[in-house]
């Protein structure tokens, strides 16, 4: 089956609930970007369970897209199928205090990290202060193991709740299984993170607001705002990428549409209205250029959607 005879079908299977050509790279905090053939956003366990029974031999690509805060999409788009959660996913469950001080918090797969921070910081629920510099969603930080300010979803995280497109079921991981690591867990594709489940414990909220408004003022004096996806590349071992680009000669410089921040190397900015060719050319001169000088391959923290060499 073709990719286009693939999308009509899945189209019409899912009737109201699929967009067609649905402006993706704009849900992104990049804001480039082209559309995916089928945008889906589901508000309930039902419309994921819509999705697996129409993509059933069809076979469509499957992205699930967060907040957007670590994906470039090509200009070119996406040719198969987005996901993003709403909805009955956007819920943050305090539970009753454990034995030893902590507490369980369940939080839906949409729920935006610094929403969550705050949340929590209001109520004297103290161990995710540091999500708040984190632009993304819950089920992205599973994903990707997301992190900063010295701690990442790892230190917090009990278990994940995951729907699989592949045959429609829905299980709970246990943060064990997940083969969290460096930027990385072992969910693929066709796995949706629904809700996650984690351990905080009961502190001074006064404190808790003062450690968020601390990591705000950091953020907003030493990396750039507009549209960016953070940090570009991952940290070799035992140095910092931004170190490196700076030290390659790449701070400020320019292809396009894109730029390395002039603030913080490790940043590609793009224009207004500008090209995701442009920002991924640059993200390859770049790396060139650190290899050149520092022998060492940077791998990046960007998801690349709708490129060949995609991941």
């Amino acid at each position: 089956m073709s990719t286009t005879t693939g999308v009509a079908r899945v189209a019409d299977a899912l009737g109201v609930l699929a967009l067609r050509d649905a402006p993706l790279g704009a849900r992104t905090t990049y804001r480039v970007g082209g559309t995916a053939a089928i945008l889906v956003e589901a508000r309930s366990m039902a419309d994921l369970v819509a999705v697996a029974a129409a993509n059933e031999g069809a076979a469509l690509d499957v992205l699930v897209l967060g907040r957007g805060s670590n994906v470039l999409v090509a200009d070119a788009g996406f040719d198969g199928i987005a996901i993003t959660l709403g909805g009955d996913f956007e819920s943050i469950e305090v539970g009753d205090d454990d034995h030893d001080g902590t507490v369980a918090v369940r939080a839906g797969g949409a729920v935006a990290l610094p929403v969550l921070a705050r949340r929590l910081a209001e109520q004297g629920l103290t161990g995710l202060e540091w999500a708040v510099g984190v632009p993304g969603s819950v089920g992205g930080a599973v994903r990707m193991n997301a992190g900063g300010h010295g701690n990442d979803t790892a230190s917090s995280l009990r278990a994940a709740e995951v729907f699989s497109l592949r045959d429609a079921t829905s299980s709970v991981r246990a943060a064990s299984s997940l083969a969290l690591s460096y930027r990385r867990s072992n969910l693929g594709p066709g796995e949706v993170v629904t809700a996650a489940t984690f351990q905080v414990r009961r502190g001074d909220a006064a404190a808790a607001k003062r450690t968020i408004a601390e990591i705000v003022r950091w953020r907003r004096e030493h990396q750039p705002g507009g549209p960016n996806a953070g940090s570009v590349f991952t940290n070799p071992p035992g140095d910092h990428a931004g170190r490196l680009v700076e030290l390659a000669g790449a701070k400020g410089l320019r292809h396009g549409t894109a730029m390395v921040s002039e603030k913080h190397a490790n940043f590609i900015q793009a224009d207004t209205g500008g090209r995701a060719d442009d920002v991924v050319a640059l993200i390859a001169e770049v790396a060139a250029l650190v290899q050149a000088h520092a022998g060492i391959a940077l791998s990046t923290e960007v998801v690349l959607v709708g490129y060949p060499a995609a991941r």
